[in-house]
């Protein structure tokens, strides 16, 4: 075998763990909302509401939940109410950032980091929300699975 074809083998095998990462992906009628879900989350069936589901990477000590609701008021107000929450469940916030169609924050407790996206459905009555929960030391690793979720998240044919 010439020394190209030892390379290109070479890195075939090393490239075809990487291509078989492909992500899966989510849609949800009742409320009509969409995510990618990243390599490795296993997914543990529609709720009994229908409303949404959880996705975990047991390997990582990683969960995804995705799901939808009605707002109360505002969104900024649901996004309120949810952080309210976390701060009772002894969270500390670090980062919130919205607008008045998303709202987005992130919190920490102990070696553990939650991040939450919120965003407003096509009828301005309902809306659909993911948290990604990680360990601290996963921060850096997961800054691309965070950004594909952004990127994909959205709300269905508006």
């Amino acid at each position: 075998m010439t020394m190209k074809r030892l390379t290109l083998l070479f890195c075939l095998l090393l490239c075809t763990p990487a291509l078989a990462q492909f992500w899966g992906h989510y849609a949800n009628a009742r409320f009509g909302y969409e995510i990618d879900v990243p390599p490795d989350f296993e997914g543990n069936g529609e709720s009994d509401n229908g409303d949404g589901q959880v996705f975990s990477n047991l390997a990582g000590e990683q969960g995804l939940q995705v799901w939808g609701g009605e707002l109360s008021e505002t969104l900024g107000e649901e996004a309120a109410t949810a952080i309210d929450q976390l701060t009772r469940d002894r969270w500390v916030l670090s980062a919130q950032v919205s607008s008045p169609r998303w709202a987005q924050f992130s919190a920490q407790r102990d070696h553990r980091i939650v991040q939450q996206r919120m965003i407003l459905l096509c009828d301005g009555a309902s809306f659909a929300a993911f948290r990604l929960e990680h360990n601290i030391a996963d921060l850096g690793r997961l800054d691309s699975v965070l950004s594909g979720l952004e990127r994909s998240f959205q709300a269905q044919a508006c």
